[in-house]
């Protein structure tokens, strides 16, 4: 399997690719809002007391303020995808375990539900891909049907 492979979008129909191009643009510009300030200094936003490792946070910084921008244009959406994941898996984990804050906070304060929907989007957009509306479409092509699967015209 070539790589190129990995990036080719599956065949969805033109309202469900509406939809994750509207699901991906306002999450991937939320992502690009969050990641900014931490891409000014990637690998010491978290301050210099932080016990994660610059390396790491940079990697976090990367991943949503690039992930944003790559969810938006529709491009390397796998790729983009799995980082955001890995980094809404870390950031559910340090909210629900380390710090031990709410699902939802009945004050406003700190809570673990976006950090928890942001992966759920990421899970989606993995699993179904950026839609016929995307970049890789564009520069990958797209999958074609499996025999199994009926084609719904």
């Amino acid at each position: 399997m070539k790589v190129s492979e990995l990036f080719k979008p599956p065949r969805l129909s033109g309202r469900v690719s509406a939809g994750l191009l509207f699901l991906r643009f306002t999450v991937g510009l939320a992502f690009m809002f969050h990641g900014y300030g931490k891409i000014q200094h990637p690998f010491g936003w978290m301050g210099p007391d932080a016990s994660i490792p610059g390396i790491f946070q940079a990697l976090a910084a990367v991943s949503e303020f690039g992930g944003g921008l790559a969810w938006i244009l529709g491009l390397v959406t796998p790729l983009a995808s799995f980082g955001l994941a890995c980094t809404m898996t870390v950031a559910v984990r340090m909210h629900a375990f380390v710090l031990h804050d709410s699902f939802v906070s009945p004050t406003g304060g700190r809570s673990y539900e976006p950090a928890l929907v942001y992966l759920c989007v990421a899970l989606l957009l993995l699993l179904a891909g950026p839609g016929r509306f995307s970049l890789d479409r564009l520069v990958f092509g797209e999958k074609t049907l499996d025999a199994s699967v009926p084609d719904s015209k």
